[in-house]
C-alpha cells in the first residue's frame, strides 16, 4: 500500500476571536494533484500555512512520509521539501531569476565571499530544463509576466527538492494558454511522484487537473471525493451550505431610458480608440474582452485615474472635467479596481477606516470635529447588512478574506451614495458565496436606479449579469449586444474582430 505524503489530523488553529480550524483533516498521496476548496474564509489558507509553518497548530497531528513531525517555521518545511506558492507572488523585481530562485543559498567563490553567477545560472538552468521552461536565468523578474514569474515560483519549489507543492489561485491572473502551460508543468511534476494541493475557486478546472476535491466551510472538514465521481453542482453545495442566489437573464426591457452617461469618442494614445458608449438608469453595462482589449483603460480614464487625449463625458446630460478621481466623485462616481488591495483598500487599517474614509465630511460636526458615535453607527451598518465577516469593525482589513475585502470596498462607495458604479473583475479571487452574493447586490443596487459598468472576463458571469454587453478589442468597441441577442459564442466573434 502506497504511504501517504502528508497526513492532518485533527487540526486546530484559533486567532483572537476567530476559531480558524476546527477538527480539520486532510490526506496527499505521491504523484497526485489534491484540490482543496471552499468559500473564502473556510480555512484552505490557513491549513495549508500550518502545513508550512507559517502558524502554529493549537491541537492535532501532523505526519509526513508516515512520521509524526512538527514545522515550527516555513524554513523547516522547505527543507523537509514542502513549499507553498501564494497567491501574492513574493519574488524580489530588481534581482534576476537566478538570483530569486537561490535568495540565501547562493553558491559562492573564493571563501564563500563572492557570488558566482555562472554556477548560480548553470543551477537554475537545470531546474528549468526539467520542467521545461524557457527562460534566460538573467533576465530580472520586473520583465517577466505574471505567469513567468508564477513559473519561477515553481522552479524555486523545486530548487528545495520539493515533495509537496501547494498552489494557492496559481490561474487567477493567467491568459489561457498560460494556464495550459502551467497545467503541463503540473501533469510533469505529478509523474515524477510530487504531491500537489491545488487551492482554486474555479470549478471548471477542477475535473480537468485533479485527482480528488476536499471541501472545507466554516474552518471546517467536510468532506474528500473522487473528482471524476462528484458533480459540481455537489461540491458547490457542499462548499457553501445554503442555496445559490438564482436569476433569470436580464432584459434590457426592463431598464429605465433615462442616459445617466455619455462617453463619446474617448482616446488615449496606445490604449483607447475612440470609444464610445451611453449607460441608462439601472442598468448594468457589462464590458467584455480578452486580455489587453482595454476596458480597465476605459474605466480608469472615466474616473480620472489616467489622463485622455480627448473625448467627452457628459453624466445626466452635462458635459464634466474630470481629471482626477476626486473629480469622478464629486459628480457621483464610484470605482472598484481589479486590484482592490493596492487602489481600493488600505489593508492595515481597520474595517470601520476602509468603509468610512470617503464620506468623512459626512460626520462632521459644526465645530469641525468628526462624531465618532456616527462613524462607528454607520460602519457597523454595512458590516450587518453585508454580511461582512469581521470579529468587529476595529479588525484590520488585510485579515479579511478576499470575498469579505471586496465587501469592504463596496460599503465604501453605497455610503458615499454613488449613482455611478464601475465594477472592474469583481469577482475575481471570490469564492462561489460570495460570488453570489455580489451578483444578489448589483442586482439590488440596479433596481434602486444605480448605473453599473461591469468589466468582466468571465463570460458566463456577463451573460447572466448584463442588460447590455460592450466588447472591446485592442482599445476599440467592436460590438454590442442586448442580453437578448448576446451568446458566448458572439462575444468572442467580436472580441477577436481586430479593426484598422
Amino acid at each position: 500500500m502506497i504511504e501517504p505524503l502528508v497526513e492532518l489530523e485533527g487540526i486546530d488553529k484559533h486567532f483572537p476571536g476567530v476559531h480558524a480550524l476546527n477538527q480539520c483533516k486532510f490526506t496527499l498521496m505521491p504523484g497526485e494533484v489534491h484540490a482543496l476548496v471552499g468559500e473564502n474564509g473556510a480555512g484552505k489558507s490557513t491549513l495549508m500555512k500550518v502545513l508550512t509553518g507559517v502558524y502554529q497548530k493549537d491541537a492535532g497531528i501532523l505526519r509526513y512520509k508516515g512520521k509524526e513531525i512538527h514545522i515550527p517555521n516555513t524554513r523547516t518545511a522547505q527543507q523537509l521539501g514542502i513549499s507553498m506558492i501564494h497567491q501574492e507572488l513574493n519574488l524580489m523585481p530588481h534581482l534576476t531569476i537566478a538570483q530569486n530562485i537561490f535568495i540565501g543559498r547562493e553558491p559562492g567563490k573564493i571563501l564563500k565571499l563572492f557570488l558566482n553567477e555562472k554556477l548560480l545560472n548553470d543551477q537554475a538552468q537545470l531546474l528549468f530544463n526539467r520542467i521545461k521552461l524557457q527562460l534566460d536565468p538573467r533576465t530580472l523578474v520586473s520583465e517577466l509576466t505574471v505567469a513567468q514569474q508564477q513559473m519561477v515560483e515553481i522552479a524555486k519549489a523545486l530548487s528545495f527538492q520539493s515533495q509537496v507543492l501547494i498552489m494557492d489561485e496559481p490561474t487567477a491572473a493567467l491568459t489561457d494558454s498560460e494556464i495550459n502551460d502551467l497545467f503541463r508543468i503540473i501533469g510533469e511534476l505529478k509523474a515524477n511522484g510530487v504531491g500537489i494541493v491545488y487551492i482554486s475557486h474555479r470549478m471548471e478546472e477542477l475535473k480537468r487537473i485533479t485527482d480528488r476535491i476536499t471541501v472545507m466551510r466554516d474552518g471546517c472538514y467536510i468532506d474528500t471525493v473522487p473528482t471524476q465521481e462528484v458533480t459540481t453542482d455537489r461540491i458547490i453545495a457542499m462548499m457553501v451550505g445554503r442555496e445559490l442566489y438564482q436569476t433569470a437573464k436580464p432584459s434590457i426591457g426592463s431598464v429605465n431610458q433615462e442616459t445617466v452617461l455619455e462617453v463619446s469618442k474617448l482616446n488615449r494614445k496606445g490604449t483607447i480608440k475612440d470609444v464610445t458608449f451611453s449607460l441608462r438608469k439601472g442598468e448594468i453595462l457589462g464590458f467584455a474582452g480578452l486580455m489587453g482589449a482595454g476596458r480597465t483603460e476605459v474605466a480608469r480614464a472615466i474616473f480620472g485615474a489616467d489622463p485622455i487625449d480627448s473625448g467627452e463625458i457628459r453624466i445626466h446630460g452635462q458635459k464634466v472635467r474630470i481629471k482626477q478621481p476626486h473629480h469622478a466623485v464629486r459628480h457621483g462616481i464610484g470605482y472598484l479596481s481589479e486590484d482592490r488591495k493596492q487602489f481600493g483598500l488600505m489593508v492595515d487599517m481597520d474595517v470601520q477606516t476602509n468603509i468610512t474614509i470617503g464620506s468623512l465630511e459626512k460626520f462632521n460636526h459644526a465645530v469641525g470635529w468628526l462624531n465618532d458615535y456616527q462613524i462607528m453607527n454607520a460602519s457597523t451598518q454595512y458590516v450587518e447588512s453585508m454580511k461582512i465577516k469581521t470579529p468587529g469593525i476595529d479588525q484590520k482589513v488585510k485579515f479579511l478574506s478576499g470575498g469579505n475585502q471586496q465587501k469592504v470596498v463596496i460599503s465604501k462607495w453605497l455610503l458615499r451614495d454613488c449613482d455611478i458604479l464601475i465594477f472592474d473583475e469583481p469577482t475575481r479571487g471570490v469564492d462561489v458565496g460570495a460570488k453570489t452574493e455580489i451578483y444578489k447586490l448589483l442586482d439590488q443596487l440596479a433596481e434602486q436606479g444605480k448605473s453599473i459598468i461591469m468589466i468582466s472576463s468571465d463570460l458566463p458571469e456577463i451573460l447572466r449579469m448584463s442588460h447590455r454587453i460592450v466588447i472591446m478589442c485592442e482599445g476599440r468597441i467592436t460590438g454590442e449586444l442586448d442580453s437578448e441577442q448576446a451568446t458566448q459564442e458572439r462575444i468572442m466573434r467580436y472580441a477577436t474582430m481586430r479593426n484598422e
